[in-house]
């Protein structure tokens, strides 16, 4: 299988993981070692980015800051920034022509003096495949791919994501179910 990196998973109605139930993962690594993804509609209600500055004692920033997402259930005390970038910097892993991904704190400190990236978002946690195990939830279509996008990565409300991600692609997820077949 190609690799799917870059792409988003949108948990169709059979998604048998209730932690995945109208959830989006966009993909940020697959290979043959396995898959790492970070849902991107899932915010966290109980630690915001004040929470976040606070903690590392850094200043607020002027701007608006966005919700702190719940990136999956895998470390979740690990911190991920997913950002816009056209060049890789502060040790990041460049995941298309203009996302990237990072955990380097020095990122963190450019977004609390204004200087970092225009759209971002700051993760808890990730979502983590071993060898095959992705490839298999898809074949059991627990997942639909569709390439990603930056203005439903950063700019579409949390609560549209999992319906727009399909719908850019002419596909209604709610009732995805109900044509699955196989030819």
């Amino acid at each position: 299988m190609e690799s799917l990196q870059g792409h988003f998973l949108i948990s169709t109605p059979h998604m048998p993981d209730p932690r995945f139930q109208e959830q989006v993962v966009y993909l940020c690594a697959h290979n043959e070692e396995g898959a790492m993804g970070l849902v991107i509609n899932n915010p966290n209600h109980e630690i915001t980015m004040f929470d976040v500055f606070c903690g590392a004692n850094l200043p607020m920033p002027e701007s608006p800051l966005p919700p702190v997402y719940l990136g999956g259930p895998v470390e979740v005390d690990a911190g991920f920034i997913l950002y816009t970038a056209q060049e890789s910097e502060h040790f990041s892993l460049k995941v298309t022509a203009s996302v990237a991904l990072s955990r380097d704190t020095r990122l963190l400190e450019d977004i609390a003096r204004g200087n970092g990236p225009e759209d971002f978002l700051f993760m808890l946690g990730y979502a983590g495949w071993g060898p095959g195990q992705l490839e298999m939830e898809l074949m059991d279509n627990g997942w639909l791919t569709v390439p990603g996008n930056t203005e439903i990565l950063f700019n579409t409300p949390d609560e549209s994501k999992w319906k727009m991600a399909a719908h850019r692609y002419g596909i209604d997820i709610s009732v995805f179910g109900d044509v699955i077949g196989y030819a």
